[in-house]
């Protein structure tokens, strides 16, 4: 289909960008990489009156380690994230993430602020950073403010960021060696939704008990969601099978999965039990 008429601007600061959104009011929306709100124009179920392209403005995309936290700019692309070389040492949860991400065409131009900011649980973003406890920074005309991850979605597609605001920064503890991660999903074929994706960040103590666990789910509820149930089994145990497997059984009890054609309740129930011991085991291999 064709999307509605609408009107389209490339502001080359935040400043114009953020008077744009003002002046065209809660109708314009920000055009980043335009994978996810495109193809909803396209079938209509998106009809903004005006769309402001931030691809022009600078400084927004980055990925660098900096006053205790691993930062990346809210344009960031994709493949910047599977190409960059703190990524692949520090951080490989998001070369499992981006490499499951639709095909190289929508990677070589997608963005992680619009996979984070576009509020679906489908997404695979959002549950990589529930596992690693990232916040975002919005920005606006009067300033930023920084929203932790667990308050950034709260609803369907309903996210803190507001008309006039603009994601522009994801923050990451920064991780070391005591931390391992991973990421997987199920679809049934390259560029569909996910059947089920499971999140996963283990740091050991000294001791080789676990100190924190992250788990996030991509899916299989209506909002990204975190398997508290089974970060909390898995923190102060010895990461036995036993506990990973309360653990992996936990997840799969939680999350809120609806039957389609990716598959009945159950048999999702079971792919997030599955996968989540999978990814916790890889997640301890990698520290």
């Amino acid at each position: 289909m064709i999307p509605e008429t609408f009107g389209y601007s490339a502001p080359s600061n935040l400043n114009d960008a953020f008077a744009l959104l003002k002046e065209h009011g809660e109708d314009a929306k920000i055009l980043a990489g335009g994978h996810s709100l495109i193809p909803m124009m396209k079938l209509r179920f998106a009809n903004p009156t005006h769309l402001v392209d931030i691809n022009n403005i600078p400084d927004l995309s980055y990925i660098k380690e900096e006053d205790g936290y691993l930062k990346i700019g809210a344009m960031t692309k994709e493949v910047e994230l599977e190409e960059s070389a703190l990524i692949r040492d520090k951080y490989p949860i998001f070369i499992d993430a981006s490499k499951l991400i639709a095909d190289p065409q929508v990677r070589n131009f997608g963005t992680i602020g619009g996979n984070i900011a576009h509020g679906d649980a489908a997404n695979d973003h959002p549950a990589v950073m529930m596992a690693l406890r990232a916040e975002v920074v919005i920005s606006n005309a009067d300033g930023s403010r920084t929203v932790p991850i667990d308050e950034f979605f709260y609803g369907f597609y309903m996210t803190a960021v507001k008309h006039g605001d603009i994601l522009t920064e994801i923050r990451i503890p920064a991780l070391d060696a005591s931390t391992g991660s991973a990421y997987h999903k199920l679809e049934r074929k390259v560029g569909d939704y996910a059947t089920a994706g499971v999140a996963i960040a283990i740091t050991k103590n000294p001791d080789g008990t676990c100190a924190r666990a992250g788990i996030g789910l991509t899916n299989v509820n209506s909002t990204p969601m975190r398997a508290s149930r089974s970060e909390e089994a898995l923190a102060g145990s010895n990461l036995t099978d036993d506990d990973i497997n309360k653990a992996a059984l936990y997840a799969s009890e939680d999350c809120n999965p609806t039957e389609d054609l990716r598959g009945s309740e159950a048999f999702k129930r079971d792919m997030v039990r599955i996968i989540t011991k999978r990814m916790i085991k890889k997640a301890i291999s990698r520290i």
